[in-house]
């Protein structure tokens, strides 16, 4: 991991609190945070009534499962207020609501430290790919350790088979890529010889264009196991998973 500045940030104490920014990150937006309260959403709000996201991660809630959800938020309001934190971002750096999209450090990078501890899965937004090498690996080391979330059923990385009790839900997905098809401008990537029994995962054609470099082209996963993340949606009948941008996809052959 590289960093924008090799020393300590200071704050007005004096005392060396946060974390050195990974050039990941992007440009520092907002220096010497305070941040005085954090929204069930996982939104900290500031002094000045701003609203900031923590950008590449999807926190564990409580419409997953109560009491990991209220782990996270608790998680959250501790490290998100034991010190004033440095907020780094990248073009677009606000959502449709004006809440800027940021990466926290403090003591501890937040989004690193969330996923570390199974409080949170990888999420990575189409528009926004910072750091996703670093988040996978936090993500990858929890989920080999059980700590968290990982420990739970309901967060069980899915079989890519039958998806029909995920319906709506944010799953991880593994499988084989067995046939890559198209139709009416969609790729479709099944993971059953018979596409009624089995899932698919579908990219649009407004979306086919992300998918240009080599080594996530759709017919170059056919054959491949594969992991990916996404909301679990009907589309024919079936439950299918979006992808949108390569960052849904992790090649595991």
């Amino acid at each position: 991991m590289r960093f924008l500045t090799l020393g300590f940030l200071l704050f007005s104490t004096g005392t060396a609190l946060a974390m050195p920014v990974p050039d990941c990150a992007g440009e520092v937006e907002i220096s010497r945070a305070k941040i005085v309260r954090v929204e069930k959403n996982g939104a900290l709000i500031l002094s000045d009534g701003r609203a900031v996201l923590l950008e590449g991660i999807r926190l564990a809630s409580a419409d997953d499962a109560s009491a990991i959800g209220d782990r996270a938020l608790s998680a959250l309001r501790e490290m998100a207020t034991a010190a004033p934190l440095t907020l780094a971002s990248t073009p677009p750096k606000q959502d449709r609501y004006d809440r800027v999209r940021v990466q926290a450090f403090g003591n501890v990078w937040l989004q690193d430290e969330l996923l570390r501890r199974g409080l949170a899965r990888v999420e990575v937004s189409p528009d926004r790919s910072e750091c996703a090498v670093d988040f996978y690996a936090a993500e990858r080391d929890a989920r080999g350790a059980g700590r968290g979330l990982w420990a739970l059923p309901a967060f069980a990385v899915r079989p890519a088979t039958n998806l029909a009790a995920d319906i709506g839900r944010y799953v991880l997905v593994e499988g084989k890529v067995v046939n890559v098809g198209n139709a009416d401008g969609r790729v479709f990537l099944d993971f059953a010889l018979d596409f009624r029994k089995g899932f698919s995962a579908i990219i649009q054609p407004e979306d086919r264009k992300a998918f240009r470099e080599p080594r996530f082209a759709p017919a170059q996963l056919a054959g491949h196991k594969v992991r990916l993340r996404g909301i679990v949606q009907v589309l024919d009948g079936r439950a299918q998973i979006a992808l949108t941008h390569p960052a849904q996809v992790e090649i595991l052959d």
